[in-house]
């Protein structure tokens, strides 16, 4: 798809539509992960400096913003 100045309101369209779908993406991961886990995830990475909790939750993280990225190209 070339930019032309005629398809832009198509592009920004698009591109909210990706955003939204990104960020509804992340929230149901980061639900269901807190939902899988037994403990609280925001305790354990705020109040007790779990490291490798959070290492897994930025892996998630990255993962969905790649596989988000690899389906808008």
């Amino acid at each position: 798809m070339d930019f032309t100045w005629e398809r832009l309101p198509q592009l920004m369209a698009m591109s909210a539509i990706f955003t939204v779908c990104g960020v509804l993406l992340f929230g149901a991961s980061f639900w269901a992960m807190s939902k899988v886990c037994p403990f609280s995830i925001r305790k354990e990475i705020e109040e007790d400096h779990n490291v490798a909790l959070a290492i897994v939750m930025a892996s998630v993280i990255l993962g969905l913003s790649w596989i988000v990225s690899t389906a808008i190209s």
